[in-house]
């Protein structure tokens, strides 16, 4: 989704935070579409969560322009909290009480009748997998469970905006997936995400958009693909039957190279459909047809390592 296009949850311009002499925000600059999810990417200590905390209203920034589900942050804090919900790194998830009780807790704080509150809290351990462990206490969740009920505790304000800060840290590979599952399936019902995760792979799987986030400033922002051909290093790979198609087609690339043994050629190329098309053009005028031709672009380990020089700080609340 473009997002110059179309309503905008989260409009953030020149948005700088310091700590003393230590600049963790620097004029940054972002927009992040209703029901769409914005990754920010960063190392620990890039300033991700000091941003989640400034646009949740739970510290303020030293200057910038920034709206949130159409209000003002500096003037509407109010209105922000009522159509926002947070997932921190760190679970809100009470252990002395069940999985139950912690849903009612939480429609006890927006005031909700108790009726409702009993209906919500049930609808919503069925949707999170919860319900043969809902009268259990949380302290005998495992690590997935837990965060899948932090989620749900975040839901009961019925947000239109969530920040999930870190969501999947710690989390078995299945725990995981099983997370992006309902991430996915929250913003199909219209709701919009801001992510904030060190694992490039969940950037890559869940978010529309991504910015990459180093040392305070916005080094790079796109899709992911869009990120991806920023950095040098991919190819498409043309694969050949015959000895004699593949030397004609070396001659007519002369920066071609022979790759996974004698019958397949990589040709440099940022995977863009410029580079494509003229590709497929000097096949053409050669009169040369693989066997088969793959597009290969670097992924977002390597986007991540050349915009940031695959340095780690530490982390940014150890200030």
């Amino acid at each position: 989704m473009n997002p110059n296009h179309g309503p905008t949850a989260i409009q953030v311009r020149g948005l700088c935070k310091s700590f003393g002499e230590h600049i963790v925000l620097d004029r940054i600059d972002f927009t992040v579409p209703q029901g769409s999810i914005f990754s920010l990417l960063g190392p620990n200590g890039a300033g991700k969560t000091t941003t989640v905390q400034i646009l949740s209203t739970l510290i303020k920034s030293d200057g910038g322009e920034i709206t949130v589900g159409g209000y003002d942050l500096a003037t509407q804090p109010e209105q922000v909290r009522s159509s926002i919900g947070v997932t921190g790194q760190f679970s809100a998830v009470d252990e002395l009480l069940t999985g139950r009780e912690n849903l009612m807790l939480m429609g006890d704080l927006h005031r909700l009748p108790r009726g409702e509150s009993r209906r919500l809290a049930a609808d919503l351990l069925e949707k999170f997998d919860l319900v043969e462990a809902a009268d259990k206490v949380a302290s005998s969740y495992s690590g997935g469970m837990t965060r899948r009920l932090d989620l749900a505790m975040t839901l009961v304000g019925d947000p239109r905006i969530i920040f999930l800060d870190e969501p999947t840290v710690g989390l078995d590979p299945r725990s995981r997936r099983a997370m992006w599952d309902i991430i996915r399936e929250l913003v199909a019902g219209g709701v919009t995400i801001f992510l904030t995760t060190q694992y490039l792979d969940e950037a890559d799987q869940l978010a529309d958009r991504i910015a990459v986030l180093y040392q305070g400033r916005l080094v790079a922002e796109g899709t992911a693909d869009q990120l991806k051909r920023m950095v040098p290093g991919g190819y498409v790979k043309l694969d050949f039957n015959e000895r004699a198609e593949l030397d004609l087609a070396a001659r007519a690339f002369g920066n071609a190279a022979q790759i996974n043994g004698d019958l397949t050629l990589a040709i440099p190329s940022d995977g863009g459909v410029r580079s494509m098309r003229e590709v497929l053009d000097r096949l053409d005028a050669a009169r040369i047809e693989p066997a088969g031709l793959s597009v290969h672009t670097p992924d977002l380990d390597d986007v991540f390592l050349a915009l940031t020089g695959g340095h780690s700080t530490d982390k940014e609340n150890a200030r």
